[in-house]
């Protein structure tokens, strides 16, 4: 039985003093929360912030990227050692948000994803078709792509302890959600992808869900099979609503 996980995109939001707020809420409010994993992903700066508060509870904490390189001359990347430094257990790698702006390939997706699980990290490894292709009736070609680049570059071994976020990149930061059909045909394929090159890894990998998840469809999509928790954006900023998302994947 897969457990259970929550986490918070952050994405390019927070302050040292909002910060502070939002994860002593979690913290306070989420303490008897044990039945879920739970997790935040932060910028870089905040780290250091989330470690101070979080290391003492159960939530765990990562980051939003990672470099390519263990070091050197590649001015403004993180690399996975600095991350673990900070007590990171996550790190989110090709979320379309990157992928588009700063034209991340899946080759680069994939370099990321090895290099976090050299280190240790848990990638939150994103997969996800834009309108056109779903509309298009490509977007299990699409999905394929992307997770071949991984399957292909790392193998089934490197698939334990890790983590897929379904993520149509139209539903991402919009009012637009996936119905419950489109998410459980899209886990189920996914899985199934899965299964048909790495059997023994089908089983393990937990798949979320993300792409407008709020307080009000969180159970119906949670509760969906295949479907082992979300990647939550806008409303991880907020820990009402973030603490009823996480009560409705416990019971899920």
């Amino acid at each position: 039985m897969r457990r259970k996980l929550v986490v918070g995109n952050w994405k390019m939001n927070g302050s040292l003093d909002q910060n502070r707020l939002l994860l002593e809420a979690l913290v306070r409010h989420l303490d008897e929360v044990k039945q879920v994993d739970i997790a935040v992903c932060l910028p870089y700066p905040y780290l250091f912030q989330a470690q101070a508060i979080l290391a003492a509870s159960d939530i765990a904490w990562g980051a939003q990227n990672v470099a390519t390189h263990e070091g050197g001359a590649y001015t403004g990347e993180v690399s996975a050692a600095m991350l673990k430094e900070f007590g990171s257990t996550y790190v989110i790698v090709g979320h379309s948000e990157r992928n588009g702006a700063y034209c991340e390939s899946d080759a680069d997706v994939a370099s990321k994803f090895a290099i976090a699980k050299q280190h240790g990290i848990t990638p939150i490894f994103c997969v996800g078709e834009t309108l056109q292709e779903r509309e298009s009736g490509v977007m299990e070609y699409a999905i394929a792509n992307q997770l071949d680049a991984i399957l292909s570059v790392s193998g089934g071994a490197l698939l334990d302890q890790t983590v897929i976020a379904y993520e149509p990149v139209w539903a991402i930061g919009t009012n637009k959600t996936a119905t419950p059909e489109q998410v459980r045909a899209a886990h189920s394929f996914i899985r199934e992808r899965i299964a048909a090159l790495h059997p023994g890894a089908a089983e393990s990998v937990r798949i979320l869900y993300g792409g407008s998840v709020n307080p009000r469809n969180a159970s119906q999509l949670l509760s969906m099979p295949d479907v082992d928790g979300g990647l939550i954006g806008r409303c991880a900023l907020d820990a009402d609503d973030f603490e009823r998302i996480c009560r409705a994947a416990c019971k899920a």
